[in-house]
């Protein structure tokens, strides 16, 4: 009895430690497995994951689709289980391979980091994107110009230039990353107040004051819609919507502690951007 507490007390230890953040920083995504995470995918039940959608491969968090005969617009996310409200998310990612037949042309080469969302188990069955703020990804064409870290809102509005902004929505100032290539994005996020796209350490677009508000959303539950509430905190999601895309690192400082005293935030903020250099 005495050594099963004992290997039991181990195995709480053990698990509240891997929970626990190193110097600060969150492996949302651990490199193994998908544990920490809920799925949710249009016109399926929570943790559904239709076709394997989300899956781990060589090391990587990755949205597929072959095992999909046709997209027919069941867009999907994939919800970390911990809520968060102020960080610094930082993302390494690629698109690869096709689109799956009969993803919107809109959606080649197109995922996105959805912020403060709404839980994942609130979401209705047939809810097409949680109500969040859109870190737009995108990949090039080939030719041409096609920013990356763009804001999108479904169910959202922010403040822009000190006006509200209602467009659904914005390109950033970012360059155009064409073919399979590894792009670093990160995102500052100071809860309801400032948020940063940065892309290769380049601050590519700026906003505050995220709320709830506007269309692009549907199928939702109205007690999550209540227009002009400020979002301070919610969940973090990654998107499919119908081309293939992979994570090698997705991962978060959390700055809430720093929260309460301005010079403690702007010295680890300093800190944080020497890190990057």
């Amino acid at each position: 009895m005495k050594l099963l507490m004992t290997l039991g007390l181990a195995l709480i230890c053990g698990i509240s430690a891997a929970q626990k953040p190193k110097n600060g920083w969150y492996q949302l995504f651990n490199g193994k497995d998908l544990k920490d995470w809920d799925v949710k995918i249009t016109g399926h039940a929570l943790n559904d994951n239709y076709g394997n959608t989300f899956r781990v491969r060589d090391g990587k968090l990755c949205v597929s689709y072959d095992q999909y005969e046709a997209f027919n617009e069941q867009y999907g996310h994939i919800f970390h289980k911990k809520k968060f409200s102020a960080y610094l998310l930082v993302m390494e990612y690629r698109f690869i391979g096709d689109q799956v037949k009969g993803g919107p042309g809109w959606a080649f080469r197109n995922s996105g980091a959805m912020l403060h969302c709404q839980p994942a188990a609130s979401m209705g069955k047939d809810q097409d994107f949680p109500i969040s703020i859109e870190v737009q990804l995108l990949g090039g064409k080939g030719t041409g110009n096609r920013t990356t870290a763009n804001l999108c809102t479904p169910g959202t509005n922010v403040v822009m230039n000190g006006k509200l902004f209602t467009p659904h929505c914005v390109d950033s100032k970012s360059k155009t990353y064409h073919g399979d290539v590894w792009v670093r994005a990160e995102v500052l996020v100071l809860g309801d107040s400032i948020i940063k796209h940065i892309v290769e350490k380049d601050t590519v677009l700026t906003y505050e004051k995220p709320q709830i508000g506007g269309g692009n959303v549907s199928h939702y539950d109205p007690a999550y819609k209540q227009d002009g509430k400020l979002l301070s905190e919610g969940y973090i999601s990654l998107q499919s919507e119908s081309h293939p895309v992979e994570y090698r690192k997705v991962e978060l400082f959390d700055l809430a502690p720093y929260m309460k005293d301005r010079n403690k935030l702007e010295k680890k903020l300093a800190e944080l951007q020497q890190r990057k250099q």
